[in-house]
């Protein structure tokens, strides 16, 4: 499975639970990019890898039903 989530913080539960009592919202640190193109690009990037995944499988589930030889 390919990385969709390059723009988002990953908390466990017991920082989730501490997030309650972070009023200042220092506790999660995102996982940055350099510029916001860069951040664009590896976002869309990771999206047509994944888009690229499903139709894949699509055409491996219609074979198998169908009994297409590859």
């Amino acid at each position: 499975m390919y990385q969709t989530d390059f723009l988002f913080a990953k908390p466990s539960f017991v920082s989730g639970m501490a997030s309650v009592l972070d009023l200042g919202g220092t506790l999660f640190i995102l996982n940055e990019s350099a510029t916001s193109e860069l951040a664009d690009s590896r976002a869309i990037f990771s999206d047509w890898l994944n888009i690229g995944r499903d139709i894949r499988n699509a055409m491996n589930q219609f074979g198998k039903s169908h009994n297409v030889e590859k």
